[in-house]
């Protein structure tokens, strides 16, 4: 049984965060290094060219692993990855094809694990995450950040395994018309992907925020 904590012992803990800068701390503020985040939205909104910026923004604090198990390594993700302008010479960045949990899972057990996966989709992995699977995958790599990326249905994650994903995120993304909606345990905001397609579909109400 863990002993219980007082005020002055909690207020005390110290908690390993990125250090974000910019528009991304003014939205995301210092998150944590751990836990679960997810980014959700309808087909050709733009969730897996941001996907791609934020795990290369991420990989400038450690070692990230981007899971293409939908589109694998294929010619479209590839030219994603160019509309994304990811830097060729970024080694924290690392891309695999569809990867099973339970191999994922020995890579995060070595040395030289990644310190953030991104798993792109969740409805790939619907099987694997289902009947308790997602939560013993979480609770194995408690010091690892797992960002889930799925699809939209009715503007909710799609799957019943996204929707639970979603309620115990951190950090929530869901994107739309190019633009990105952030909320959760930060302070929260808007990205936008491309800007000028943005306010093509938002309106002028969102030029005031920031490209990602």
């Amino acid at each position: 049984m863990k002993r219980p904590l007082n005020i002055r012992t909690a207020y005390s803990k110290k908690f390993d965060t990125f250090s974000f800068t910019g528009i991304w701390k003014k939205v995301f503020g210092n998150p944590t290094r751990n836990g679960v985040w997810i980014i959700y939205g309808a087909e050709k909104n733009g969730k897996s060219t941001f996907a791609l910026k934020l795990a290369d923004y991420i990989s400038t604090f450690g070692s990230t692993l981007y899971v293409s198990a939908e589109e694998g390594l294929e010619k479209e993700f590839i030219d994603a990855m160019k509309r994304a302008n990811l830097e060729p010479d970024n080694d924290s960045l690392k891309f695999v094809e569809y990867t099973s949990l339970e191999d994922i899972s020995t890579r995060l057990e070595k040395r030289e694990a990644p310190k953030v996966v991104f798993f792109d989709n969740v409805t790939i992995y619907k099987d694997e995450l289902s009947y308790g699977g997602f939560q013993k995958f979480w609770r194995k790599h408690p010091n690892t950040l797992l960002v889930f990326i799925a699809h939209e249905e009715r503007n909710e994650p799609f799957t019943a395994t996204a929707k639970m994903i979603k309620r115990l995120s951190k950090i929530i993304v869901r994107v739309q018309g190019l633009a990105c909606f952030v909320s959760g345990r930060c302070p929260g905001g808007s990205l936008m992907i491309d800007e000028e397609k943005a306010q093509l579909y938002h309106g002028t109400e969102i030029s005031n925020n920031q490209e990602a």
